[in-house]
């Protein structure tokens, strides 16, 4: 089906869902996959409509890990329809207030302290059973999308036997840091992109929500959650990592390092980690689980591009750099896998297709 069948196939669909043939659609956004997102609005009433072809974007994983985090209490779209066949959903909007736009100095304290609430929930509660592993073989696959997209592609650098050789001992270095930690539920996108401020408190759950009375906890009205159909069962430190080391936005290491000493705290508590988990060991954790996110985004922002045709995530290629380089000067075991990358990149401008030297 070309794009203009798409689309009309999409409106057709909406009207006759929702019973009403004068129903236009606005373009709310896309991610880093092949979905999009569209906004109906009706008798004061707004819904999304999630587009995912399932030849390139099964809806299922994401109805199915949305049952496990409604059924938890955690805030994702409620689904009022579903057309499996032709990837067409209708969910609940849950406005336009990304975290993104929301984070600054005043404020970030506040909405990180309800995300890490959301993230103890999803850890401490959200149903595994069956769920995928993050495995040894899937850390190892991801982070070579780095050497592949960025190094190769974006930075046209050749490496020689003695740099895969560094990069095989750095990449070891970190999936045996992830493979050390305890394992939850991980979102594996939880970030300001991903995560929304929502206005409207939902009165009762249903869709996604409905469960038998007294067995749901209560809901966590914010954040909204989007974009999680990609989880796994993985590394603790992994979504923390994510949301406080953002690729889209960045805030001073004292800052970070207290905000992961209290999620570490709550962890104890909760009995997800045993207090043989100190602080050195935990911020270990998060900075190297941190670093292997960071180095799998590098390539998977240049793939983006020059794969799939996205251009914006270039832009965030130096904040991604930039953590990469901090964090793995940090460690003794990586300090050739720094001074590899900072030689691969020399003066470029990442944010530049094909990166070219100088300035732009």
């Amino acid at each position: 089906m070309n794009i203009d069948d798409r689309a009309d196939a999409r409106l057709d669909w909406t009207r006759h869902t929702l019973g009403d043939t004068s129903l236009t659609l606005a373009p709310v956004s896309t991610d880093a996959s092949f979905r999009s997102y569209w906004r109906a609005a009706q008798a004061g009433q707004s819904w999304i409509v999630m587009d995912s072809p399932p030849a390139r974007e099964d809806p299922i994983p994401w109805l199915t890990i949305g049952r496990r985090l409604a059924a938890a209490g955690l805030h994702v779209p409620r689904v009022q329809e579903v057309d499996e066949a032709r990837g067409f959903l209708l969910i609940e909007d849950l406005g336009s207030r990304l975290y993104l736009a929301e984070l600054n100095d005043a404020t970030v304290d506040a909405l990180y302290g309800d995300a890490m609430h959301a993230l103890l929930r999803m850890q401490s509660t959200v149903d595994t059973d069956g769920m995928a592993i993050y495995n040894r073989t899937f850390l190892a696959q991801e982070l070579e999308i780095m050497p592949t997209w960025f190094v190769d592609r974006h930075l046209s650098c050749t490496l020689a036997q003695a740099d895969r050789a560094i990069l095989e001992s750095a990449f070891g270095f970190l999936v045996h840091n992830a493979l050390e930690q305890p394992r939850r539920f991980v979102h594996r996108d939880f970030h300001s992109r991903n995560l929304l401020v929502v206005e409207h408190p939902r009165i009762s759950p249903d869709g996604f929500g409905a469960m038998q009375p007294g067995r749901t906890p209560p809901l966590l009205t914010n954040p909204g959650i989007i974009d999680f159909q990609g989880a796994l069962v993985g590394p603790i430190t992994y979504d923390l990592a994510s949301l406080l080391r953002d690729c889209y936005i960045a805030w001073e290491p004292e800052r970070v390092h207290d905000w992961v000493e209290t999620y570490r705290r709550r962890l104890v508590a909760a009995g997800l980690i045993d207090t043989t988990v100190d602080r050195h060991r935990f911020l270990r954790w998060f900075d190297l689980m941190g670093l292997q996110r960071h180095l799998k985004v590098l390539g998977i922002f240049c793939r983006l591009h020059y794969r799939d045709g996205k251009r914006g995530y270039l832009d965030d290629l130096p904040r991604v750099y930039h953590y990469v380089l901090s964090v793995a000067r940090g460690y003794p075991e990586l300090q050739d896998l720094a001074s590899l990358i900072q030689r691969c990149v020399g003066e470029r401008d990442l944010s530049l297709p094909e990166a070219t030297c100088g300035t732009r």
